[in-house]
């Protein structure tokens, strides 16, 4: 064989070889050299039904810690936060304009906030949201710009300052979360029986699992009056007509301003990163002008949702001091004697009732909640029925207390889980003065108010009570602002509805107090894998309580 047939025989090998690669190139897009994605191939919609549980997790987690780029759909050139398009379209959202901490895109993951102490949970003062600054296109507080919501004046035509153009908030955890929106379905579907049980002409009181949420008229002539009650943010007690209110509980964002973790996270991906959901903004859709349609399918929404109501529940951390297990018990006992708990409840889901899916547990998380929302802000989101994607699916379940997810789980007994998530979901006022404009407990903008009206300005005081499972370890920033460094201070803090409290605890000994705080700094997001609800310093399970109940008065 000559040199120049060995030749070309290698060129031809060389070539065929070429053309294989390039076949499965076409076919293997997720090998791509020199692709720069976080998620290199996306699961497809109906993939999620054939997809094992713990792998549908798994995905749902490298969603939540993928660092997105513009090769897959990041960032939003001509669309705000909020999903509007920009005031002024000739200034897109580019390089250097891509980022911004306030008014974002202003992350690269999910994870970049949700850190402390596990992926999942809160986050340090320095991960605080700029809640409704995403409105504007870019704040630039130049104040020689005329233009409404693009950088400087806001909605009524008034130039903004950083303390007016957003409400600051503390970066706060997803533990326990599908828990909680169990709960809050739960709760729900009773606040609408004892609704729709209501004839023209009279009025019921509104409970379900023993917290009041004040009462509702129904009016003589088919409409609603909705003034005395309770706890329920204002989309949820929006009436025209006959048309009663909804009463949905919504246990996301601290003014209770949202419905399911699927809602949130449709929020937050456009929000933050700028990756728009096709079940939001339409099959093959590009609002934001990026040159990419579907950045994320049905299935990822469902599969990121999973993973937020999958993450293990906080529990206890007790050292085995003598000492500190002697205040942890008083301290609670104080805790609920001065009548924390009232609101800082622990409370039961049941067996009965699942909303949306007859005959199943109410610890039997699904996806897509029942309850959220097709129309309105932050809308459309992916509705329980037929599979006509992107809008309807039917149920993807889990067993939230099954062993086969993360650990630690609760546990179902005698029919009931109770869950401590210490919170009875309602909004309360616990401002010294009621006073957004002067009361540093409150915020100048009102979330749960349309953007611009009257009642936006107007400003908010009340906040949903916060579920201080595992608060104390997600960052060391406490109430809803996360400007207090110690949960005393938050305690401290406490007046309007909760001052009768407040004063109670003013009013302990020394050292109650102190057992009261100890019982606080128990609460924690606990290693992963923890096989018990209560463990000591050491991570080892921790049998609790260890004797009889004590009282204040044991000391």
């Amino acid at each position: 064989m000559n040199n120049t047939f060995r030749r070309c025989c290698q060129w031809l090998v060389a070539v065929s070889a070429l053309a294989s690669m390039t076949a499965a190139l076409g076919q293997n897009p997720d090998a791509q050299i020199g692709r720069e994605v976080a998620i290199p191939r996306h699961l497809q919609d109906g993939e999620e039904f054939n997809t094992p549980l713990s792998q549908l997790i798994q995905y749902g987690s490298q969603l939540f810690t993928a660092e997105f780029t513009i090769q897959e759909g990041a960032g939003r050139p001509l669309s705000k936060g909020t999903g509007a398009v920009l005031s002024d379209s000739s200034s897109p959202l580019v390089f250097p304009r891509n980022f911004d901490r306030v008014s974002s895109p202003d992350a690269n993951a999910c994870s970049g906030c949700h850190n402390v102490p596990v992926t999942g949970a809160g986050g340090d003062r320095v991960t605080e949201v700029f809640v409704l600054a995403q409105r504007f296109d870019r704040l630039t507080f130049d104040h020689t710009d005329p233009i409404g919501t693009r950088g400087a004046v806001d909605e009524s035509g008034k130039l903004v300052t950083m303390e007016n153009a957003t409400d600051d908030r503390k970066t706060i955890g997803m533990n326990g979360a599908g828990f909680v929106e169990m709960l809050a379905r739960q709760m729900t579907a009773e606040l609408q029986t004892e609704r729709d049980a209501t004839p023209p002409g009279s009025s019921t009181p509104l409970t379900s699992k023993g917290i009041s949420f004040g009462s509702l008229t129904h009016n003589a002539d088919g409409t609603w009056n909705v003034s005395h009650v309770q706890g329920l943010a204002a989309p949820s007690l929006s009436s025209q007509g006959t048309t009663p209110p909804s009463l949905i509980i919504r246990p996301l964002h601290q003014v209770g301003n949202v419905v399911s973790l699927r809602q949130f996270s449709n929020n937050a991906f456009n929000h933050h990163h700028g990756m728009q959901a096709e079940e939001r903004f339409g099959l093959n859709a590009d609002p934001d002008g990026d040159g990419f349609t579907n950045e994320l399918t049905v299935a990822d929404l469902t599969a990121v949702s999973l993973f937020q109501a999958t993450l293990p529940v906080p529990g206890r951390v007790i050292p085995n001091d003598p000492a500190v297990e002697q205040a942890n018990r008083l301290g609670e006992a104080v805790f609920n004697q001065i009548g924390c708990a009232t609101c800082h409840a622990t409370l039961p889901l049941t067996a009965n009732h699942n909303p949306g899916l007859p005959g199943q547990p109410g610890w039997i998380y699904f996806e897509p909640s029942p309850y959220n929302p097709a129309v309105g802000p932050n809308s459309p989101n992916l509705q329980l029925g037929p599979a006509n994607y992107p809008i309807s699916a039917p149920a993807l379940t889990v067993d939230l207390t099954s062993d086969m997810l993360p650990l630690p789980r609760l546990r179902a007994h005698h029919g009931l889980v109770m869950v401590p998530a210490y919170t009875d979901l309602k909004l309360h006022d616990i401002s010294a003065t009621s006073d957004p404009g002067t009361d540093p407990e409150c915020e100048p903008l009102d979330q749960n108010q349309a953007a611009g009206s009257p009642g936006f300005f107007a400003g908010n005081c009340k906040f949903i009570t916060r579920k201080l499972w595992g608060f104390y370890n997600q960052g060391g920033a406490f109430m809803h602002h996360g400007k207090f460094t110690t949960a005393r201070e938050a305690v401290e803090a406490h007046s309007g509805e909760a001052l009768s409290q407040r004063l109670a605890f003013d009013a302990l000994p020394t050292d109650l107090q102190n057992d009261l705080i100890e019982f606080l700094k128990s609460l924690q997001v606990l290693p992963p894998g923890s096989s018990s609800l209560v463990i000591d310093e050491h991570g080892k399970p921790k049998s609790w309580p260890p004797s009889a109940d004590s009282s204040p008065g044991d000391r």
